[in-house]
């Protein structure tokens, strides 16, 4: 079964958090959702989750992939938190998959891992005049080497579907997709 860490931190974006981490839950996935701190996650619309751990419980752990949430104030927490900061350079050393939808791939920017690659972001989240090696589009979901972006809420079902599909397979993808009815 394949382990997911979704960090959540003060300040992110719900829809997204919640369709992560239920669409891979429904496809067996193990996720492990992780807070910056030990205090409840209060999201960007006023919602509360408990996260299962706090990053520092986790920090030395392998996942399969680290899938990170949008969300204002949220994308500026993870891209400031050490902790989660040297967690994903550990995986983007292994060539392990690593996951950002809305405004959270300013954390990848932010760490260099998005030179040389394609990515998506909600707009205005990343600035082309800083990110000169990276070609930004204005696609729902960019796919480069190990690097997956997302646009943001609205591409939040579709890129945890992809999510699956590159974890598992097709076919799995294809039987939660089923299961939502669309």
């Amino acid at each position: 079964m394949p382990t997911v860490l979704v960090p959540l931190a003060q300040g992110c974006e719900e829809l997204e958090a919640v369709t992560i981490t239920d669409l891979l839950t429904r496809a067996g996935v193990r996720v492990v959702t992780a807070g910056l701190d030990d205090q409840p996650v209060h999201a960007s619309r006023g919602i509360t989750f408990i996260a299962d751990v706090q990053i520092s419980e986790v920090a030395d752990q392998s996942f399969d992939m680290v899938v990170l949430p949008g969300g204002q104030p949220g994308a500026d927490h993870l891209r400031d938190n050490a902790t989660l900061q040297s967690l994903i350079k550990k995986h983007a050393a292994d060539n392990k998959y690593i996951a950002a939808i809305c405004a959270a791939p300013r954390v990848l920017a932010h760490l260099g891992l998005l030179e040389n690659k394609r990515a998506t972001s909600y707009p205005g989240a990343l600035n082309a005049a800083e990110l000169k090696n990276t070609q930004l589009k204005n696609t729902a979901i960019e796919m480069d080497g190990k690097i997956i972006t997302s646009r943001g809420p609205g591409t939040a079902m579709d890129f945890a579907l992809q999510l699956i599909e590159l974890l598992i397979d097709k076919d799995t993808r294809q039987q939660v997709e089923r299961g939502l009815a669309r």
